[in-house]
């Protein structure tokens, strides 16, 4: 073989392999932009269903709250009511959000926390009932199943917040 045959065969074959290494490497880089920003995306779904979480548990401790009087401010109630249910609707919309990003690992936990939260809203929603109907008899113990359903639903919370942040890679 002749020298210039054997370079311009060499040169050949490192071209092909510099351009091998270039679309492995190009793949690669691809592929983790790819992962950082579907869990940047999952990071963002997830913060927003927990952001509206926290705000519909403070609308329902407002509620609680004003129906713990001796005399409940109805009005006052009914109003606390309405920003609550309107909250509600924000964790619904967000947690559809969180369904649509994924993964399927993540809707048992999300179902978790729809549960507990469904189980102290109907707590809340006898005391309202009862409070305007004047029945104060069941206070009592409906105020110590809301304090345990709010314990219930903490834990569904802290439950996904840990399970999420698996799933994002953020484990510190």
């Amino acid at each position: 073989m002749d020298a210039g045959v054997a370079a311009l065969l060499g040169t050949a074959v490192g071209s092909v392999a510099t351009l091998a290494a270039a679309i492995v490497s190009g793949r690669v880089q691809a592929r983790a932009q790819h992962d950082q920003w579907r869990r940047q995306h999952r990071r963002d779904a997830y913060a927003g269903y927990l952001s509206a979480l926290h705000d519909r548990d403070i609308a329902m401790d407002a509620v609680l709250d004003a129906l713990r009087a001796d005399h409940p401010d109805l009005p006052d109630v009914d109003e606390k009511v309405r920003r609550f249910v309107a909250l509600a609707r924000e964790v619904h919309r967000t947690a559809e959000v969180v369904l649509l990003e994924g993964p399927a690992s993540l809707v048992e936990f999300s179902s978790r926390v729809t549960r507990a939260s469904s189980d102290l809203s109907h707590v809340m929603r006898r005391m309202v009932a009862n409070a305007h109907a004047g029945d104060a008899t069941g206070d009592a113990e409906d105020s110590a199943l809301a304090a345990e359903r709010e314990r219930v639903l903490y834990q569904a919370v802290k439950d996904f917040r840990r399970a999420a942040r698996d799933v994002i890679g953020n484990t510190r």
